[in-house]
């Protein structure tokens, strides 16, 4: 075999490793989205509570996500302090619709809810849909082994650049994620809490906290889920901004 050929060889070989490893990769982040939701239709009720820094509660809040194909998201407002605004996400625009005014408004995924959740972070039920994912490598995770995956932001309106996120070895839950902002600065860190920890099946809720870990905690609780499909009309701003009433 001449060098030429063997050169050729070795590049294939590489190029062929790269394309198993990046599906790889992308079948893992798939794995480890199906904890959180299991169908692309969705209606998940959320509630977020925060701390103070002393552990004493602070500021509870529920919401209602309608989760919806092709990076659609409908936020309702439950609580009595922000009953009739919503949250409405399409593909990298996000709007905030207030009842006393037909002008929706323009904000940014990283725009806060409470705490530390922002709007990206209850709308956006899936980083499969918005991430390219690569493995880093296993390490362990306190007891457990784990899969350390680094996701790059695919398209523009996503609330982090790059996120670091841990997985379970064996069955490929979500243990842990570091989040960044686009200034390439460390926002904050996310644990995820599973209905059984010892044969998961289910994401039941994840605990934000500063990377100033200054004790506050955000915690976002994930209630209910179940398969539906919302009509055309909720998903358009223009729509929302007549302020119908919504299921």
């Amino acid at each position: 075999m001449t060098s030429l050929l063997r050169a050729l060889a070795a590049a294939c070989l590489a190029l062929c490793a790269w394309h198993a490893q990046a599906a790889d990769a992308t079948a893992l982040l798939k794995a480890a989205d199906r904890y959180r939701v299991a169908s692309d239709d969705v209606q998940v009720e959320v509630q977020i509570d925060t701390t103070k820094s002393d552990g004493s509660p602070d500021k509870q809040r529920r919401y209602t996500t309608f989760s919806q194909s092709g990076h659609r998201s409908l936020v309702l407002m439950r609580s009595p302090a922000e009953r009739g605004q919503k949250v409405l996400m399409l593909s990298d625009d996000f709007w905030l619709l207030m009842p006393s005014s037909q002008r929706p408004l323009r904000i940014t995924p990283t725009q806060k809810l409470l705490g530390d959740a922002s709007t990206g972070d209850v709308a956006t039920m899936r980083w499969s849909d918005d991430y390219t994912a690569e493995v880093v490598g296993e390490e362990r995770c306190g007891e457990v082994a784990c899969i350390h995956l680094a996701l790059t932001a695919a398209r523009r309106g996503v609330t982090y650049q790059r996120i670091g996120l841990w997985i379970g070895a064996a069955r490929h839950e979500p243990l842990r994620a570091d989040l960044y902002v686009q200034s390439e600065k460390l926002a904050k860190q996310a644990r995820f809490v599973m209905d059984r920890p010892e044969a998961p099946t289910t994401m039941t809720g994840m605990v934000l906290t500063d990377q100033l870990a200054n004790g506050r905690e955000t915690r976002v609780q994930y209630l209910s889920r179940k398969t539906r499909s919302v009509p055309e009309a909720w998903l358009n701003p223009m729509y929302l901004a007549r302020n119908p009433e919504l299921e």
